[in-house]
């Protein structure tokens, strides 16, 4: 509705996790480094927190965008999922053909396909997104397919991204076999106040911004109060007042209309 007022090629504060909108804060950043080492290094286990709205799955997404030609991964966005129809999604995911069969059939395949990779010099990871919504005994699956290994390296990188939750589901004392054996974690909390307001231009300007818009010092501080420096928030706050601002004619973004803008999310 607003984008052609401001001269948009397309909204800049969706909640979409949309890679090419990803802001690397500093927390990003040692969240993207986290990740990126533990996968290279062949880490077997990886543990990525944070609250909602942090932007996990966009820094997921941005980072199956940074993968090289030999590595190979598989994204499962739903966790929700019995034993089978985990390792079938896997299976598809990377690009392996079967036939319906036992679960240990998959099995027998994933493991035959890793080894093939592991002698063509490739990786490959596997990135489970929501994972504090597993249940202990998928759970428990995702670490027997851990011991897909050589005597020298895992042959699966698994990465499992949640909420805070599954740090407490992890501490679980039927699950420590699989506690011991995640080597790398990160825990992402939110932007900084200082981070705000470039976090707002970056968004604006991936947008097609040319500048015209003009959020005034003050707007800072109510926004960040708002969203205490979670991206979700920051993006549903924003889009609401740049929807303001076309309703109101102006490009000039004051404190005031912000103000009204949280009231009016608020109800």
């Amino acid at each position: 509705m607003y984008k052609q007022f401001f001269g948009l090629k397309e909204k800049p504060f969706n909640v979409t996790a949309d890679p090419a909108f990803l802001f690397f804060s500093r927390r990003h950043k040692e969240a993207f480094s986290h990740l990126v080492y533990g996968i290279k290094e062949r880490k077997g286990f990886l543990e990525i927190t944070g609250e909602i709205g942090t932007g996990k799955t966009t820094l997921c997404k941005a980072l199956l965008n940074s993968l090289d030609k030999d590595t190979k991964s598989a994204l499962i966005l739903n966790p929700d999922l019995s034993k089978f129809q985990l390792l079938k999604t896997i299976l598809q995911d990377l690009g392996i053909e079967f036939k319906q069969g036992s679960g240990s059939s998959l099995l027998n395949k994933l493991n035959e396909f890793l080894i093939q990779q592991l002698s063509c010099g490739n990786n490959v990871v596997l990135i489970i997104d929501e994972a504090q919504n597993l249940r202990p005994s998928i759970l428990e699956q995702i670490r027997l397919l851990s011991n897909l290994e050589t005597e020298k390296e895992k042959l699966l990188q698994i990465v499992l991204v949640g909420q805070p939750e599954l740090r407490e589901k992890l501490r679980s004392p039927a699950l420590r076999q699989l506690r011991q054996r995640i080597s790398v974690r990160y825990h992402m909390l939110p932007l900084h106040r200082d981070e705000l307001d470039r976090y707002i231009s970056h968004r604006l300007s991936v947008a097609g911004s040319n500048g015209r818009i003009k959020f005034n010092k003050e707007t800072g501080k109510e926004i960040f109060e708002y969203s205490q420096g979670i991206p979700r928030l920051i993006n549903i706050l924003c889009d609401k007042i740049l929807l303001a601002a076309y309703a109101a004619g102006t490009k000039c973004i004051g404190q005031e209309m912000v103000k009204k803008c949280i009231n009016e999310l608020e109800g």
